[in-house]
Formats: structure tokens, sequence, C-alpha cells
């Protein structure tokens, strides 16, 4: 890091649905070591700021509300754990001068052209005509695009007013599951599902196949964290960058899926 100016740290152990018990050890030692790592390179270098790429999923589920910046943080994964524990050690960290080094940017959802996890799969299905919702599809997502976070990132960089903050990164808005599944849809040029599957019959066939495979020592096709992630509602407000330091969203969720499915068609990872 000698020589550099600023830094990005988004390295970190993450889309593992339901991850065993023996693998704490291994999110510690990448997501909390791995990041006292960097922070304490950063600084002995005088790099003069860093911005880390934390979670929403630190604040938990919002159980009907919104959640803010100053709601309380309920993580309830190894990975949103781990992140919270490395945001403390990011906002401790100081210059030279003793002013704050770090700024945190808790991001949603992000999505684009080479995303992975849950939001890669559903649009994989769509696209081959092979996904049925589960539930009525009202609970609430927060999402951003990928060249938004980007956005957002060199904001933090450089607006004096970032340093020793944390910001949640959103599109600004909040989308139920059946407005991403449509979007997702206008962008493939298909038609959204017309039929879903009741949440409670879903949920108890998903933990029959779990137990069952667990039981004869293979990987299961899906699991009980599969449907209650998808099922989640998560609504987190992204005003304060807004305000603070004149984040503009350049995408909406329609004009994302848009470009997100063009450069996947492109590149080959999405059926035509």
């Amino acid at each position: 890091m000698q020589g550099v100016n600023a830094v990005v740290h988004l390295a970190a152990l993450l889309h593992i649905v339901n991850p065993p018990p023996e693998m704490r050890p291994r999110y510690e030692r990448i997501n909390i070591g791995g990041t006292a790592n960097v922070v304490e390179a950063a600084r002995q270098a005088g790099v003069g700021r860093l911005v880390f790429f934390s979670t929403i999923a630190v604040y938990g589920a919002s159980a009907g509300g919104v959640l803010t910046e100053d709601s309380p943080l309920r993580p309830d994964s190894f990975y949103a754990q781990t992140k919270v524990d490395a945001e403390r050690i990011v906002l401790a960290a100081k210059r030279a001068d003793g002013t704050p080094l770090g700024t945190v940017l808790r991001l949603g959802a992000v999505y684009g052209a080479r995303i992975k996890g849950n939001y890669e799969r559903l649009l994989q299905s769509l696209a081959r005509g092979r996904f049925l919702p589960v539930g009525n599809g009202s609970n609430r997502r927060t999402l951003v695009y990928d060249k938004d976070v980007a956005l957002a990132a060199v904001l933090a960089l450089k607006h004096s007013a970032a340093a020793g903050k944390i910001f949640n990164v959103s599109d600004g808005e909040f989308h139920t599951l059946n407005d991403i599944i449509s979007r997702m849809c206008e962008a493939l040029d298909r038609k959204p599902p017309h039929w879903s599957l009741p949440v409670g019959p879903v949920r108890f066939a998903a933990a029959l196949v779990e137990d069952m495979a667990r039981l004869a020592g293979i990987k299961p096709p899906i699991m009980r964290a599969t449907i209650d992630k998808y099922t989640e509602d998560v609504a987190v407000d992204s005003q304060r960058i807004q305000r603070e330091l004149g984040f503009v969203p350049q995408y909406d969720l329609s004009a994302g899926w848009q470009d997100a499915v063009e450069e996947m068609r492109q590149s080959g990872t999405l059926p035509c």
C-alpha cells in the first residue's frame, strides 16, 4: 500500500447458505482478521481513506418496519456477525493526524452482470422458465446496482464528510419480491410466473429434503434457510448518503436489470 491514496476493501467470505458451525473460525479469520490486516497496512502506509464494503444484513429482518443507520444491529449469520466486528475495526482506525481513516458502506443486495448468490440463481431460473414463486411476493427487498455501488464508493473516498461514518447504500426504493421478479422478466422478455406455492408446505418439504440429504451424507438441493431468506422482509433506508454526500443512484430496478441482462447475454453467462 505504499504510495496508495485510498483503499476500497470488499474481500469477504460470503454466499454460503446455512454454513456449518465449524466454518465460524474461517469466517472470523477472513472477514475480521483480513480486515484488521488491511486496515493496519493502510494505516502504516499513510493511506488517506479506506472505504469498507459492509452489508445491510447486519440489521437482520425489518419485521414490517424500515431500518436506518441508527437501528439496532441484529446479525443472524456468520457473515453478518463478522461484518459487524469488521466495521468496528474500520471505524476505530485513525490516520497519523488523529482523524478517522475509514468509511463504512452498508450495501443493499448488490446485483449486476457478475452477480453471485440468490439473485443470480433466480435470474437463471426465470430465463429458463423453471421458476415458481413461493408465497405472495409482498415481502420487501433493498437492492442496489453494482455500477451505483462504484459511484457510492468514489463519493465515500473523496468526500470529507464521509470520514468515520456509516452509510446505507441502495437505489433509494423498497421493492417487493413480485416487483423484482417482474422487472427481471421484463429484462428477459419473458412473462412473469402466474402461479405461486404456499410458504408453509414448501418449507416443510424443504426441511424433509434437507434432513434426508444430511442423513445420506449428501448436500441438500434445498434448505429451510433458502425459503426463509427468499421470504424475508428487508427494507433499509438510504437517505443519509444522498443527503450528506450527494449520492444519486443512476439505475432504478428496471434500468439495472435491463443493463445486467444485456451484459450477461453478451458475455454468454445467460441464455439468449
